[in-house]
């Protein structure tokens, strides 16, 4: 159970769990609401935030007793410092980061098992062990409220013997992180990562000879591959408790926007939201991946595919991905807080930073000379609020070509 208590942003410390914030959603300063503070850079952005810091007091770490909120006595600044702040802070951050990757490790790996073990029930006709399954999505998602990062980092390292099963943990990941960051409660985010989890159950029922092709499909066998959407939910219909959701993502998952998907050629508003989350969250693994016949790509150039596939998705539904997970890709046009255009840049060595080229201001209906722009997330920072088609842009886009990627500084 939370133990949570509202401290003012000076007194958070490093190895406090943040739990939410007070006041509106857009006014703090990240992209998630919940995760264990460990990093000095999102220390600095909370002590520039004016509100109260909601803290879980039972899931912080290293930290001496902290009084929650409900019918308990308050607890002095001092009280609030945990024992991670000593003489060799960088050490002890390198550690607190190192745990988390193991923690995060440690629930792929139980994850990896479980997967496989439903999925091979599934290949013996066994029915899909729900309350199992359901169990490893509050593991997942308590992982991403631990450390977001270090679980995503984690998955990307799979490789091509383990796709079949940790695509599915991948794709629950990326579903939870992005019902959250749309704001939906709990329950539907529980069931949306159930979905991301089952979404390709339904794969049992072919042939890994077909599955692992390194070459590309035949028409039989490519038919044959697009039959799983419905063989999955005859599956998961065995199961009575099974939530519609979850049968809704695996049937229409690779459903597309502009209705050339499968398996019911539907199109628009007609998919699901569901099933539409579930169609991004699935590719984009899919793409970041190692496979038996391609390399994985890098998570920009993956973005920017998939921008670019014209009636593929739901593109304010991916632009809200890319923001779920704090990436965008190069060449996107983007509308800031300022009501300035600007246009992603090569990003360098530093994914953890956009960086941008602003020339366009909205307000004053006027060119600006081309200005370079770094978003570290801080309060007072601009932000990404916005796309915008290049062909709707008032003036004409910079070349990308004439900025190439070069290393940020801080």
């Amino acid at each position: 159970m939370a133990a949570l208590k509202t401290v003012p942003s000076s007194e958070v410390r490093l190895g406090m769990f943040i739990h939410g914030f007070e006041g509106s959603w857009w006014e703090h300063p990240f992209w998630r609401t919940r995760f264990l503070l460990t990093d000095l850079q999102d220390l600095h952005k909370l002590r520039e935030f004016r509100g109260g810091v909601i803290i879980d007091v039972a899931k912080s770490q290293a930290a001496a007793p902290i009084a929650a909120d409900a019918g308990a006595p308050e607890a002095s600044a001092e009280a609030l410092v945990p024992a991670i702040i000593d003489a060799e802070p960088a050490v002890r951050l390198r550690a607190s980061f190192s745990a988390e990757q193991a923690r995060a490790a440690a629930v792929v790996a139980g994850a990896f098992e479980t997967v496989r073990s439903t999925f091979d029930d599934v290949r013996l006709g066994r029915a899909v062990a729900h309350e199992k399954v359901a169990l490893l999505v509050d593991d997942i998602a308590g992982q991403l409220d631990r450390n977001a990062s270090a679980l995503l980092r984690v998955l990307q390292l799979k490789s091509k013997h383990q796709y079949t099963y940790l695509h599915s943990v991948a794709v629950c990941t990326l579903m939870v992180n992005l019902a959250r960051h749309l704001g939906m409660d709990e329950e539907t985010v529980r069931a949306l990562g159930l979905a991301g989890l089952l979404h390709d159950v339904g794969k049992m029922a072919i042939p890994d000879a077909v599955l692992d092709k390194p070459g590309r499909l035949s028409a039989e066998e490519f038919a044959l591959v697009r039959e799983h959407p419905e063989r999955g939910l005859s599956l998961l219909r065995e199961d009575p408790t099974m939530p519609a959701l979850a049968m809704e993502v695996c049937l229409h998952h690779h459903e597309r926007w502009d209705g050339t998907g499968y398996p019911h050629g539907l199109k628009e508003e007609a998919i699901s939201l569901p099933a539409r989350m579930g169609a991004i969250c699935d590719v984009y693994d899919a793409l970041t991946s190692h496979r038996s016949y391609k390399r994985a790509w890098l998570p920009a150039r993956a973005l920017g595919a998939m921008w670019s596939w014209a009636g593929h998705f739901d593109q304010p539904l991916l632009f809200q991905f890319m923001r779920s997970i704090n990436l965008y890709p190069p060449g996107l046009l983007v509308r800031l807080a300022s009501d300035r255009l600007a246009l992603v840049l090569h990003n360098g060595g530093r994914a953890t930073r956009t960086r941008l080229l602003v020339f366009y201001s909205f307000a004053d209906a006027a060119a600006l000379e081309p200005t370079p722009l770094v978003l570290r997330g801080g309060k007072d920072d601009d932000a990404i609020i916005g796309f915008l088609d290049p062909d709707d842009a008032p003036v004409a886009v910079p070349d990308l070509e004439l900025y190439p990627p070069l290393p940020v500084t801080n």
